[in-house]
């Protein structure tokens, strides 16, 4: 996305959404919510899910995190419009994760449409690498989960494989998941483009084992 004039301007002007030093929240995000539930989005993009989600689902909180300034600033905008009291913005890469949140202190991880970093010298960029997931891992609570959706056939194997080889255990699995109605998950705009060729989304759902 190229570079938006306004998106820095937004993104400040608005520290009641947007944390700017979520570490410093680290263990309190469902006190400063109101809630007995954290649901986080890990590259929200222009945060369709997000905020569709935050709408079906208003008693618990969501955190959406979105590395791209001028991305995350489309997604404050369009929040903007309906503004809820259980959302909140996380601008930066997903790297901090570790720091942003304590053990247990999650329910669930979305990881919608991510980057699939198709080189193999790039995998450890995947946000289902290992690396990540052992970070997720020790943020969610004891029955947490991470649900995935993708259109990328290989990466959504190289997250098969990878969450086999670490402690989760695989709930549900769909190569077409659109083929039936789900009203409790939100389509989002990337989503929709797919869903109007015809091509298939393929859907993950993974629970924290607890060692």
């Amino acid at each position: 996305m190229r570079k938006k004039t306004w998106a820095l301007p937004l993104l400040q002007s608005h520290p009641d959404i947007v944390v700017e030093h979520p570490e410093q929240l680290c263990g309190q995000w469902k006190e400063l919510l109101g809630v007995n539930e954290i649901s986080v989005e890990i590259g929200c993009g222009k945060g369709d899910y997000w905020i569709s989600m935050a709408k079906k689902h208003p008693e618990r909180g969501w955190i959406a995190i979105e590395k791209d300034y001028n991305v995350a600033a489309v997604a404050l905008r369009k929040m903007l419009e309906h503004p809820l009291r259980n959302m909140r913005l996380i601008v930066g890469d997903a790297k901090g994760f570790d720091q942003w949140f304590s053990e247990g202190e999650i329910d669930v991880i979305h990881l919608n449409f991510s980057d699939p970093w198709p080189k193999k010298g790039h995998s450890k960029r995947r946000l289902s690498h290992g690396e990540f997931l052992t970070s997720y891992h020790r943020a969610l609570a004891a029955d947490g989960e991470i649900r995935m959706k993708t259109d990328n056939s290989q990466l959504f194997e190289f997250t098969c494989v990878s969450m086999a080889q670490h402690p989760w255990k695989l709930m549900e699995m769909s190569v077409d998941f659109r083929r039936d109605e789900h009203p409790e998950d939100a389509i989002t705009e990337y989503e929709q483009r797919f869903m109007d060729l015809n091509m298939p989304i393929y859907r993950g759902v993974w629970r924290k084992i607890n060692e």
